[in-house]
């Protein structure tokens, strides 16, 4: 493998991850530690039955954006590198990657023997073709403004691949991993019925392969038997059985129906705390649950009103009712990010709560005598539910009346995608990268998605800045810049990170839950007979 120089490092995207996981942007690396650890007393066998409440609308990994999806599919799809939880982008299709000096060209060794859960071999090509798909905006995946830096993507052989950037971009190791930078035989979509078959046959080179996606019942996985990685996984397969509500998660446990759940209300650990034959575990956590004001919506359209809102928030207050308490109030990133690209939040205008200042704020702004306004919460996500009571409470003071509407998780990703999401909860995990944060969700159009509709050229100039610089202390004052942007226009509430609670029982042996809330570490948990 070749060295890699510091500023060679830099250049595919430095940044410190806080919340005790440190690291660079990227690393060369063997693949022992991808996944989680490897366990040298691990024994094959077994089916793993794991607890969901939270059921993904479809198995596409293109083009279907919610992490209730990712969660899942990173376990069938792989990307060219892998999100390390130490913040790393490892190699994981790719053997190697090495980068020109001027940070325009990469080129990636690719793994020999790779086999697609359809028999064939992976090549260049089938990297080229999924690459070229995603970063096709006519093609409707969510992630194609990940890709916009790319200008061509060559194949000199079967075994290696050059990406061309128009413009360097410090995160696109990372860009390259499972959310949408997975790799999928080439062609794959050319049959106009290929999207809904992957909810029915999983054509991805991951340690597990779809057996039956039962909506409403479970997700059946079964061990690829072909897989690259020899020896694993370890499973026969796993079973996501799709639960009603966190209380059908408890009883799950208690009766050993499911083998392993990730709490989505982390304070019902309190409930199992002394049960015989459950191990519990907490780890850090990138995932956040926020308020997403739209700004193309009703009376979110002003800036005063949405920063009226922001200060008739009080996060802690919501992250009691909601969670227990049982995570970290957050300001504009994510709590695992927050010591390494975080701006402090007592910097910030509009992250404590001020009703006198939002009352002064809504009259200049016309509506002193308040006014009515909905919120969209999704069912299955529940924390929103006394998230939604307390909210309704703290915008009160001001007269503002909240109708909540709930609706089913398809009917908001439509609207997330459609750049219709009005007043709404959000819940969402991100890679350990501002870039891959902040670029798609609030980039304008068309280099970002813009899904809030900000449309903000200040901060489009932040991103861009943090997207091109190979110097750490630059990108992290860009990344600065734009969160002080955000606090004065608010596009977004970042209300709390939940702390992230597995709980499996006895019998379920290295399984370590990745910060992202993903199920990764299933490719390397066994069980104990």
């Amino acid at each position: 493998m070749p060295m890699i120089d510091r500023r060679t490092a830099l250049l595919a995207g430095a940044g410190l991850l806080g919340a005790g996981l440190p690291g660079p942007g990227w690393a060369q690396g063997a693949p022992d530690d991808l996944y989680g650890p490897d366990d040298a007393g691990a024994r094959r066998g077994g089916v793993l039955t794991v607890a969901i409440a939270n059921e993904p609308p479809n198995l596409d990994p293109f083009h279907q954006a919610g992490d209730a999806r990712t969660a899942v599919t990173v376990l069938m799809y792989q990307g060219l590198m892998y999100e390390h939880a130490s913040g790393l982008a490892k190699p994981l299709l790719a053997e190697s990657m090495t980068i020109s000096p001027d940070g325009l060209t990469y080129t990636f060794a690719l793994r020999r023997g790779v086999r697609f859960h359809t028999g064939a071999t992976m090549t260049s090509a089938d990297v080229k073709y999924s690459y070229d798909y995603v970063r096709n905006a006519s093609n409707g995946s969510p992630g194609a403004a990940d890709f916009g830096a790319i200008s061509a993507i060559e194949t000199p052989d079967d075994h290696t691949v050059v990406i061309r950037l128009s413009e360097p971009n410090a995160s696109l190791p990372m860009t390259l991993t499972n959310r949408f930078g997975c790799v999928v035989p080439r062609d794959t979509f050319a049959n106009p019925q290929a999207r809904a078959r992957l909810s029915q046959q999983s054509v991805g080179t991951g340690p597990f392969m779809l057996q039956e996606f039962r909506p409403q019942s479970h997700i059946r996985m079964a061990r690829f038997p072909n897989y690259w990685r020899q020896g694993q996984p370890y499973l026969d397969g796993v079973l996501f059985s799709v639960q009603p509500n966190a209380a059908s998660v408890l009883v799950a446990l208690r009766s050993r129906r499911v083998d392993l759940a990730l709490l989505a209300r982390p304070q019902d650990a309190e409930q199992l705390q002394g049960q015989a034959g459950l191990n519990i575990a907490s780890a850090a956590s990138l995932r956040q649950c926020s308020l997403d004001l739209d700004s193309n919506h009703a009376q979110l359209r002003d800036v005063r009103v949405r920063q009226a809102i922001a200060l008739l928030i009080d996060k802690k207050a919501v992250m009691d009712a909601s969670i227990g308490g049982k995570g970290q109030v957050l300001g504009t990133v994510p709590a695992a990010m927050q010591e390494s690209w975080g701006a402090p939040i007592d910097s910030l205008s509009f992250q404590k709560p001020d009703v006198a200042r939002a009352k002064a704020l809504l009259t200049e702004a016309g509506l002193g005598d308040g006014f009515a306004l909905d919120l969209v919460s999704i069912i299955g996500f529940e924390w929103m539910d006394p998230a939604a009571v307390t909210i309704g409470q703290q915008l009160a003071q001001a007269g503002i009346r909240l109708n909540i509407q709930r609706v089913e998780l398809g009917v908001w990703l439509n609207a997330f995608r459609t750049r219709n999401m009005r007043f709404t909860f959000n819940d969402w995990g991100t890679q350990p990268d501002p870039h891959i944060l902040y670029y798609r969700h609030f980039h304008s159009a068309p280099r970002g998605a813009d899904f809030r509709n900000w449309n903000n050229a200040e901060a489009d100039r932040f991103m861009d800045a943090g997207m091109a610089t190979a110097d750490t202390a630059a990108r992290k004052e860009a990344y600065l810049g734009l969160q002080r942007v955000m606090d004065g226009t608010v596009p977004t509430i970042m209300l709390f990170s939940p702390d992230l609670v597995s709980v499996s029982q006895a019998r379920v042996r290295n399984y370590v839950q990745h910060p992202t809330g993903w199920w990764f570490g299933l490719a390397k948990a066994w069980i104990a007979t």
